[in-house]
């Protein structure tokens, strides 16, 4: 998570979605970095409304927007299956060496999720809270263009970017049959992507 609090921002980092990058090109332009570890580098909104938001607003009275990047939802899916096939997942438990895409994406449509498909969403990352607190700006993962000319714009920043934390490259598809339960099923998540420019 990066804040800048002049510019009364927030750039939540939803897993998988790219914002380590903007974590390494932005860290010394930010007045606060939250890197580590991963439950407060990757905070949702829930996580934010209830530990953040209030130190901002009872010490500073300042309300920060939030921002965040949203990843098309299959792809979502695979960059987290394609992680956990790194070669030091080997022998952990998460891993999802002898697990076809297909049956990692059915186990993550389960109620009770195995570990190697517990995942979270980025739909429950994002949400609103009963108090109005939620994402200001949404931006696509794969509208990069849109997110760094905001960043840009918003920040008076010149971007240079890196690849950071990159998922191995595989060659992967969906069924069209687990594509169509998983699009039914998961419908908001997909409503949340397609309302993004």
């Amino acid at each position: 998570m990066l804040v800048f609090f002049k510019e009364r921002l927030a750039f939540l980092s939803v897993p998988k979605t790219g914002t380590t990058a903007y974590e390494v090109a932005l860290a010394a332009r930010a007045d606060m970095v939250i890197s580590e570890p991963p439950m407060l580098k990757h905070a949702p909104v829930y996580r934010y409304n209830r530990f953040l938001r209030p130190m901002f607003k009872n010490v500073c009275d300042a309300e920060m927007e939030l921002m965040a990047v949203m990843r098309e939802p299959v792809s979502w899916l695979s960059s987290w299956y394609r992680y956990r096939r790194r070669p030091f997942m080997k022998d952990k438990p998460n891993n999802t060496y002898n697990v076809s895409f297909d049956d990692f994406v059915l186990a993550y449509m389960k109620g009770d999720r195995p570990g190697f498909a517990d995942v979270g969403s980025q739909l429950n990352f994002m949400k609103t809270q009963p108090n109005g607190t939620g994402i200001t700006h949404h931006f696509r993962y794969e509208n990069q263009a849109r997110l760094q000319d905001f960043l840009q714009d918003r920040l008076d920043v010149a971007l240079s970017l890196t690849q950071e934390n990159v998922s191995p490259r595989m060659d992967i598809s969906l069924s069209p049959d687990v594509a169509h339960r998983f699009r039914r099923k998961f419908a908001d998540e997909f409503a949340l992507y397609d309302s993004i420019e």
